[in-house]
C-alpha cells in the first residue's frame, strides 16, 4: 500500500514528465532572452557540460549510483536557473508558451 508521501512524489514526478516539453521550451526561451544575466546561463551550461564530460564525482561504472549524481546536478541547476532569472521574464515566457509560471 502507498503512503501519502509516496503518492505525492509519484504525482509530482508525473506532472514534471507531462510538462517536460513546456519546461524545455521555457528554458530555451530564457537562454535566448538578453534580459537574463549570463550567470544563470553559465550555470545551466556548466551542469550539462558536467554530464557530458568524462570526469565525475561518482564514477558512472557504479550501476545507478553514477547516474544519480549527474541527474541531481542537472535537476538542481535547472531549478536554480529559473530562480536566478528575473521573475517577470520567467512569467512572460511561461505565459507565452501557455503554462503557469514555476516561480
Amino acid at each position: 500500500m502507498q503512503t501519502q508521501s509516496e503518492a505525492t512524489r509519484a504525482g509530482t514526478a508525473l506532472q514534471v514528465l507531462l510538462h517536460l516539453p513546456s519546461l524545455i521550451r521555457l528554458y530555451w526561451r530564457l537562454l535566448q532572452d538578453p534580459r537574463v544575466s549570463v550567470w544563470p546561463k553559465l550555470l545551466l551550461f556548466g551542469a550539462f557540460a558536467y554530464v557530458v564530460l568524462p570526469f565525475d564525482l561518482i564514477p558512472d561504472v557504479i550501476p545507478f549510483v553514477g547516474e544519480i549524481d549527474d541527474l541531481m546536478i542537472v535537476i538542481l541547476a535547472a531549478r536554480w536557473f529559473v530562480q536566478w532569472c528575473p521573475p517577470e521574464v520567467v512569467r512572460e515566457h511561461a505565459r507565452a508558451i501557455g503554462r503557469p509560471s514555476p516561480a
